[in-house]
């Protein structure tokens, strides 16, 4: 099984989808990185030989792609600036709900969570049915 960048490769996908797998890779940058190694677009990981598995690791790494650990380390510090310096962004983030301006009367539920029902001052959770 490949592993780059911490992660192990689904064996039976096609290249260019398997580096999608990879935090920070996406399927762009991933068709950009095989034609820069000149791997063919049918050519799944399991057929991959160690020397092109290693050209793609070594690919990713010098091509200045901040992926995975680093990534998601950089992203949180940004969000914690954010709520820091208590600008609008991070009083949204602090409050669980979305930061770009999207409505939040309808709508929203990835953010604010799981809708609840008031009934005579009691929050409960909807009955399934």
């Amino acid at each position: 099984m490949a592993r780059i960048a911490g992660i192990d490769l689904p064996r039976n996908k096609r290249t260019v989808i398997a580096l999608t797998y990879i935090y920070g890779i996406g399927r762009r940058s991933a068709e950009k990185i095989c034609t820069k190694l000149a791997l063919p677009d049918a050519r799944r990981i399991q057929d991959l030989t160690e020397d092109e598995i290693t050209r793609l690791r070594d690919e990713i790494e010098k091509s200045g792609i901040t992926v995975e650990g680093d990534l998601r380390r950089a992203e949180g510090l940004s969000v914690k600036r954010l709520i820091e310096i208590n600008c609008y962004r991070g009083q949204r983030h602090r409050r669980g709900l979305p930061t770009r301006g999207q409505r939040t009367k309808t709508n929203a539920r990835t953010r604010r969570g799981r809708k609840r029902v008031t009934i005579a001052n009691k929050k409960i959770a909807p009955s399934k049915g």
